[in-house]
């Protein structure tokens, strides 16, 4: 049936909706100043700062843990995570070809961080908790000079390195109570470490910024007790110690030194800090050299989020003019340097800031489009659900409700509402106020208590008046919606009929053109197609699987489902009878499923991580979209057959072209 993604085409992949901010580091700007590197799932994501334009660099097997870019911008590196007892990958990418130069092998289970000389002759990869070794790599054989344990057996965990600014042979690594600086013999294939003298001090170093460029070759250390360390490349000896008033929250997570010599300096609560370092004399001191002290001159922090989220990237735009910072919660910041420095700065609340990129951050758990349009499609995750602009990327509005999860959304066919099916057991409507410039969006109505168990799947009516909702405990249930023309009022819905079939989750519900029938899977083993004029059981379908997804087909007279089986079913809805058995999947539950308006084709996705194009009638996969690295959980083919959006657990939305009718036949 041709179901293995090496036999048939793969699907074009027209652009991203995702950054992976949980990457310490991994948001870059390419030396040419021109685009935005960062890491999404497996893929590692080249975007044109001016057009938005995406390439996509494929050949990771796990998820991306680090990404560095060499000096001039010729390379790009980045390293992943794998499972326990296997090897992860580094590899080296030719920036200009967007194609794969060197995959480097002998990491186990985790490369925690990358750096590149400054003439780009070596590279050196660590090794994460499990592995602990750090490893030169020359770029031009590709091939492994020499490694070492990357600490001592008293030490805890190594988690970064970074190379000299003006030698070859000389890089730094810090951890869980490490400091080294490693000199590498190139003749004798060997590093040696040299630990830095830290006295009585103790500190967990989770980033470094070299400063031995300067008159003074310095290293600073970001640590996870809010302060930065000053340490001497020459005499490799602990110099200083700041700021000594006001220390950094939740610890420093990621420093960058600006030209000037001053440092920018992001923070575990979600600060965004100008420090400058200066000789400070003594007024009783006989040293008249003074002693190095920090001082914090500009300080930022996204007023607008509520919740303190950990910066973890700082990126400069050349020598620093601009910058660009990303969080833990997958959002990206441009910052003008002139704006955040000044004076008046203070008193502003943006100072320069921007924000540039929002994404998901946490597993997405719907996603659909307005009828009749492919521009727009609205998600849902934890506590959140937001609408996009396909064309632009961006998100234009968000409706948050603190610590719930939304399970389904739905958009009436006029596109004035949107229908959440939330795990406090609501079902919430939500409006748009014609005149309201706010980003959030208006309550319409609430459901209290709509399902005991949590609501888990829904779907609304053409006239937009009708829900049909499904709960943890298995009852579906009918509601009708009573329209208020009062402008400040909210509109009320009445329970119109439960019915009780299903003996565990409802975990999708689909309704049928002329609003007569719907149908509703279970992870229960049964499919069950309700008459909603009579509001009984029309007919029932059972097999061995829990299903997950459910979808009319065939101008309606048949349900096609996915389920845990992995298998793909066809059943006559007169009479409940199986038709066909498909294999769906060769690994994993197939989730997400959906008819193409045309019916002639439908898309399937699941823990696999592949997006599948079949035909209707021939039951064939035609097209493989490859790209995800979590499993996918919900589908959608657009109204006007453009596009196909996939949305996966790790928070990253993909858009696919939909192969147009010459390229199917």
């Amino acid at each position: 049936m041709g179901d293995s993604p090496i036999n048939v085409p793969r699907l074009e992949l027209d652009s991203v909706i995702g950054f992976n901010g949980s990457v310490a580091s991994g948001l870059k700007v390419h030396p040419g100043r021109e685009h935005l590197i960062y890491p999404l799932g497996c893929t590692v994501v080249i975007e044109n700062i001016a057009t938005q334009k995406q390439d996509f660099l494929w050949g990771h097997t796990d998820n991306v843990s680090c990404v560095t870019v060499s000096p001039s911008g010729k390379y790009l590196a980045s390293g992943q995570v794998t499972h326990m007892g296997f090897k992860a990958d580094v590899i080296i990418w030719d920036f200009e070809s967007r194609q794969l130069y060197a995959r480097l092998t002998l990491h186990k289970v985790k490369v925690e961080d990358l750096a590149f000389s400054p003439n780009e002759l070596y590279l050196v990869s660590l090794g994460g908790q499990d592995d602990s070794c750090v490893v030169v790599w020359d770029i031009a054989k590709k091939e492994a000079i020499c490694g070492h344990q990357a600490q001592v057996e008293s030490a805890g965990i190594t988690y970064c390195v970074a190379f000299s600014n003006r030698s070859d042979d000389v890089f730094v690594t810090g951890g869980d109570g490490t400091l080294r600086v490693w000199e590498l013999d190139r003749d004798n294939r060997k590093i040696r470490p040299t630990d830095v003298t830290m006295g009585q001090l103790k500190r967990v170093v989770k980033c470094i910024q070299m400063a031995d460029n300067f008159q003074e070759p310095f290293f600073f250390c970001g640590t996870t007790t809010g302060d930065i360390i000053g340490v001497n490349m020459n005499t490799k000896f602990f110099q200083f110690l700041g700021p000594e008033k006001e220390k950094f929250k939740s610890g420093v997570t990621c420093l960058s030194l600006i030209k000037s010599g001053q440092l920018l300096v992001g923070s575990g609560d979600g600060e965004v800090a100008l420090v400058q370092f200066f000789n400070k004399v003594e007024k009783d001191s006989k040293n008249k050299k003074g002693k190095i002290c920090f001082e914090k001159k500009r300080s930022w922090r996204d007023c607008k989020t509520k919740k303190t989220c950990a910066i973890t990237s700082i990126a400069l735009r050349g020598d620093g003019h601009q910058f660009y910072v990303g969080t833990a919660n997958s959002q990206i910041y441009r910052f003008n340097f002139a704006e955040f420095n000044c004076e008046k700065s203070k008193d502003n609340a943006n100072q320069g800031a921007e924000l540039i990129k929002t994404c998901h951050s946490h597993e997405i758990t719907d996603v659909v489009f307005p009828y009749g349009t492919g521009e727009l499609i609205v998600t849902s995750q934890y506590e959140e659900i937001r609408i996009w602009q396909l064309k632009l990327k961006k998100e234009i509005r968000r409706q948050v409700v603190k610590n719930m999860t939304c399970n389904a959304v739905d958009l009436t066919r006029d596109g004035k509402t949107i229908i959440s099916a939330w795990d406090d057991g609501k079902i919430r409507g939500y409006g748009f106020a014609a005149k309201d410039k706010s980003t959030s969006l208006v309550e319409k109505f609430l459901i209290e208590e709509a399902h005991s168990k949590g609501v888990t799947a829904l779907a609304c009516t053409s006239d937009g008046l009708g829900i049909v909702s499904g709960g943890g405990e298995g009852q579906v249930r009918i509601w009708r919606i009573s329209k208020s023309y009062d402008p400040r009022g909210k509109d009320t819905v009445s329970l119109v009929e439960t019915m009780m079939e299903h003996k565990g989750r409802v975990s999708d519900i689909k309704i049928t053109r002329n609003d007569k029938e719907c149908a509703s899977a279970s992870t229960d083993g049964t499919c069950i197609i309700w008459d909603l004029e009579r509001r009984k059981r029309s007919q029932i379908v059972f097999s061995n699987t829990l299903f997950q997804a459910v979808c009319y087909g065939a101008k309606e007279c048949q349900i096609i489902t996915g389920g845990t089986d992995r298998k793909v079913g066809y059943w006559e809805c007169c009479d409940g009878k199986g038709i066909r058995e498909l294999e769906g999947s060769k690994s994993g539950s197939i989730n997400a499923m959906d008819v193409s308006p045309d019916q002639n084709y439908f898309v399937t996705g699941g823990d696999d991580k592949l997006l599948k194009v079949w035909t209707y009638e021939d039951g064939e996969v035609i097209f493989v979209g490859i790209g995800h690295s979590a499993p996918i959980k919900k589908a959608k083919i657009c109204p006007n057959q453009r596009y196909i959006v996939s949305v996966s657990a790790d928070g990253a939305i993909l858009v696919w072209k939909f192969p147009q009718e010459p390229r199917i036949k």
